[in-house]
């Protein structure tokens, strides 16, 4: 297991750049970098569930499970991962998911006149390690490019 960071500077207040990261619209839009359809089902309030959702390579529906451990409006959320949805079956047994159930994946936010930093802090299995930081960047990237031009 790794761990992975990444990091985004954001020309907006924290109050904007939270709101464009974890509003469904423009969540669509930034995760697109990870799977064209991505999309969530629930809320990221403290102690619920939040399915992370899209279509697989097959085109059938696949995503992963999470709790939300922790939610500070403006300045944290922290996930850990319980489980994937694989045909649009939940899978919480197999040895793939009990690889990652448990691990977590973490949102910091700071502001400095009027710039967000936005820090992600994940535990990824090696083999997707590679994926994660192709990825990462673009979506912070579209993440940026999305806020900066809501202002």
């Amino acid at each position: 297991m790794k761990k992975l960071r990444y990091s985004a500077k954001i020309d907006a207040p924290v109050g904007d750049v939270w709101t464009t990261m974890l509003s469904d619209s423009t969540y669509r839009q930034w995760t697109s970098a990870f799977n064209q359809g991505s999309y969530f089902e629930g809320n990221w309030t403290k102690g619920s569930e939040i399915r992370f959702l899209g279509p697989d390579d097959e085109g059938s529906l696949g995503g992963m499970i999470a709790v939300v451990e922790e939610n500070t409006p403006g300045e944290f959320i922290s996930l850990r991962y319980v489980g994937q949805i694989v045909n649009g079956a939940d899978d919480t047994t197999s040895d793939e998911a009990e690889a990652f159930i448990g691990t977590h994946e973490n949102y910091s936010f700071s502001e400095d006149s009027g710039v967000t930093t936005v820090e992600v802090a994940l535990d990824s299995e090696d083999d997707f390690a590679a994926m994660f930081d192709e990825a990462w960047p673009v979506a912070l990237a579209k993440l940026k490019e999305i806020t900066e031009a809501r202002r």
